[in-house]
């Protein structure tokens, strides 16, 4: 009696549990700890101002962690079927907050539903990995047509992203088409040559610190030719048109097209925020008071931790508001006054045990499409993770990324979960026998 009462139970536990059986639970659990964290700091940030964003930031972590729950069941194979719906609803999310759309900070990104606003380009990454992932599950990017595919398909939600203007979210829409473009086997030299017209823009627009020696016309235009000259090596080395020297005559040209550009988006296209914070960055101690006091801010907040820091909710610069955006782009500053150099190692651990389990699942998928998806989240994750860090160091200019899982935000939180949700669907319906 008693050992069909305990195969009975048994048998339940099973039938509960059998949906989840193969999920990458230590990933799973590894994004709960550390959103949980986050809702620590961002506690700690808003202690003397008796704001509730924390309280959000954990009910945003439960419902992500129910959705993300909910996806693992799912067959992501069914996104395959649905991804040009995907697209389609994609890009019209990112038109209509074109049109409707609540403006903040000199930027049209929210869309208010039911008195929440949400971020359509948040939840624009996931549908770009998705619909990436279906394109070149079937014909890689081992071809030139291939990749231009892949790159035309893209630049339509790009570019709606980009005009509103929002230039983080589009340098994140870059990281992934790179990282998923590369785990589809294109060629190395042609991703560079892909970027090189923005390392070619920078070169001729940016002021560097030897211009003194050198004026600043003949300064970038040394600099745009020999980077040309270095890529059109590159295009002759790695384009398949080499006779003639076409290749090499055309990666020059377009990286001198590039620097042209860049000059051009310098004067006209770029906000004087977004120029505010490039300047800041190139030169910290120019504008403490103004573009470059958040960055400020964060390094001295940061190098007060020390070796293990304050204490939680004992950081002076924390605690007394020193530090602008602190919950949300720059809670990594909290995170090194409050826990110090120690704590901050520990986070950084944790999200890259994080990454390497969502590249466990992307060598371990059952198929190209699974292994692209989940490259793609890796590549978004990886991409936010070092500009956040960075800005917050003052190693990368300031652009408005949020730290994955840890940063305030509904929009972002929602769109990791249920990026999550679907890397956790690739790793629950992998054959047993790769586990």
């Amino acid at each position: 009696m008693l050992l069909k009462k305990s195969s009975r139970n048994s048998s339940r536990w099973q039938y509960w549990i059998k949906p989840w059986q193969q999920v990458d639970w230590l990933l799973f659990l590894l994004v709960i700890g550390i959103s949980v964290f986050g809702g620590v700091m961002i506690r700690s940030t808003e202690l003397n101002q008796k704001l509730i964003d924390w309280q959000w930031h954990w009910l945003v972590t439960g419902i992500g962690s129910a959705i993300a729950l909910c996806f693992c069941r799912m067959r992501y194979e069914n996104l395959l079927k649905f991804h040009w719906f995907t697209y389609g609803i994609t890009n019209f999310s990112l038109v209509a907050v074109m049109i409707a759309g609540t403006s903040a900070k000199g930027a049209q990104r929210w869309i208010s539903i039911a008195g929440f606003n949400v971020q359509p380009s948040e939840f624009a990454k996931v549908g770009m990995i998705i619909t990436l992932a279906a394109l070149l599950h079937k014909s890689t990017a081992s071809t030139l047509p291939a990749v231009f595919r892949a790159l035309a398909f893209t630049a339509v939600p790009w570019a709606l992203v980009f005009i509103q203007p929002d230039l983080a979210t589009s340098l994140v829409f870059g990281a992934i088409v790179l990282g998923m473009l590369y785990w589809a086997n294109a060629n190395p030299g042609w991703l560079i040559l892909m970027i090189s017209p923005i390392i070619a823009a920078i070169l001729f627009s940016i002021k560097l610190p030897f211009s003194i020696i050198i004026s600043d016309d003949l300064t970038f235009g040394i600099l745009g030719i020999i980077w040309a000259i270095l890529m059109g090596f590159v295009g002759w080395k790695t384009l398949p048109w080499r006779r003639f020297g076409i290749s090499g005559f055309g990666a020059w040209g377009l990286n001198m097209l590039g620097g042209e550009l860049g000059i051009l988006t310098w004067n006209h296209v770029l906000k004087p925020y977004q120029k505010g914070r490039l300047t800041s960055f190139l030169n910290p101690d120019s504008n403490l008071l103004t573009t470059g006091y958040h960055q400020h801010q964060s390094r001295i907040a940061i190098g007060a931790g020390e070796w293990f820091g304050w204490g939680l909710n004992k950081g002076p610069m924390t605690q007394l508001n020193f530090v602008p955006e602190q919950h949300t782009d720059f809670i990594f500053s909290s995170i090194g006054e409050e826990f110090g150099f120690i704590g901050c190692l520990i986070v950084l651990s944790i999200l890259a045990l994080i990454c390497l389990r969502l590249l466990h699942v992307a060598q371990t998928a059952k198929d190209n499409f699974g292994s692209l998806l989940a490259i793609g989240v890796l590549s978004m994750i990886v991409f936010q993770v070092i500009v956040n860090v960075g800005m917050n160091v003052g190693l990368a200019p300031v652009a408005g990324i949020p730290l994955p899982w840890m940063s305030y935000g509904r929009s972002a939180m929602l769109t990791n979960f249920i990026s999550l949700g679907i890397v956790e669907s690739v790793a629950n319906f992998r054959p047993r026998s790769r586990y």
